[in-house]
Parts: structure tokens; C-alpha cells; sequence
């Protein structure tokens, strides 16, 4: 099976979880082996390309196809930022499959260290200081192109300043295969 057909798959079991909890039957084929291997994704509901939900898992912790219906379901129905999402959005929501690479740490020896390691447009990055962690996907890149701008933000989003610094930060990257589904059109969303 090709990657982008590994896609529509992983993108099929989301949208079913999220449609179930919701109350409508869907199905969506987990009879492919590969899904059944550890494995870690981050599911990103979308609007009118606006963000309406992101949750996911950093380490492979249980079989991917858990992972996915998982994550979508929270996602859909548990992210602290956004309400739940109701049966109404559901046909106007588009989601979106980001399959984690295993973390790397970054061996870093001062903040200039590590911006002068992170490779934007490719790099997702785990920040860790104490209790404080926070993740940015690889597609954050997009908004935030400047390095400096996107690690101070990810201290932010960790609960600290953005000028933080301490030689007891851990870093790591990942990468992501990311698979999306076509954003929803008036046509589609008026039948």
C-alpha cells in the first residue's frame, strides 16, 4: 500500500471515532497489519482552516490504530481551548493526520546552540524544563518561520518566559508524515 493510501486510511479511522461518538455509524477498514504496531499521531480538526482541535501522542505507547481513534475523539471532544464539537460541525470540519517519527534529543549547550540545530519547515520539537513541556508539529513552522520566535513561543506554551533560558532544558525533534483531508467547499457543505 502507498504512503498517501496509508493516509486516506489512518484519515478514514479518525473520522469514523469522531462520527460514532457523535451518533452516526461510519466504518473504516483496521484490517491492515501496520496498524496494529505501536505507533504515535497527532489528529488536527480544522475549519475554514482554523484550528478546532489538536491532540496527540509524543512516544508510541499502544497500536497506532488505538492512537489515531483516540486522539480524534479527544481531539473532537476534549481539547481545553474549543467546546466540544457538535454533529452540526462535523461536515464542515476537515482533520488532519500527523504520524510521529521517534523523538531524537537535540544535544544543546546554550540557546544559540539550539537554534543553530533546528531545521525549520522540518523539525517538530519537544521543550522540557522540570514540569514544564510543551510540543510544536512540524506545520507550526507556517506561522512562526523564524526560529527564535517559534522556541520562545514554545517556552510560552510550556508556561514560561519567552526568554527563558536554562542548561537544564531538554530538547528533542521528530518528524511527521501528515495526510489531510480536502477542506470542505460551499458545494460540499450545502447538499
Amino acid at each position: 500500500m502507498s504512503e498517501a493510501a496509508n493516509g486516506d486510511v489512518l484519515l478514514q479511522i479518525a473520522r469514523a471515532a469522531i462520527a460514532r461518538e457523535l451518533g452516526h455509524a461510519m466504518s473504516a477498514s483496521e484490517e491492515a497489519p501496520w496498524l496494529r504496531e505501536p505507533g504515535a499521531c497527532f489528529v488536527t480538526l480544522k475549519q475554514s482552516e482554523r484550528l478546532r482541535g489538536c491532540i496527540g501522542s509524543l512516544e508510541a505507547r499502544r497500536l497506532l490504530v488505538e492512537d489515531v481513534k483516540a486522539n480524534a475523539r479527544a481531539a473532537a471532544f476534549r481539547d481545553p481551548r474549543f467546546p466540544p464539537l457538535s454533529a452540526a460541525e462535523l461536515h464542515v470540519t476537515t482533520v488532519e493526520i500527523s504520524l510521529l517519527s521517534a523523538l531524537s534529543p537535540l544535544a544543546v549547550t546554550s540557546e544559540a546552540d539550539a537554534l543553530a540545530q533546528l531545521r525549520p519547515g522540518t523539525d517538530g520539537l519537544v521543550f522540557e524544563y522540570g514540569h514544564h513541556r510543551s510540543t510544536y508539529l512540524p506545520q507550526v513552522w507556517d506561522d512562526l518561520p523564524d526560529p527564535l520566535e517559534f522556541l520562545a513561543t514554545l517556552k510560552q506554551k510550556a508556561g514560561l518566559p519567552p526568554d527563558f533560558w536554562d542548561r537544564e532544558v531538554k530538547l528533542s525533534r521528530y518528524t511527521v508524515s501528515k495526510w489531510c483531508e480536502r477542506p470542505a467547499t460551499q458545494e460540499t457543505i450545502d447538499r
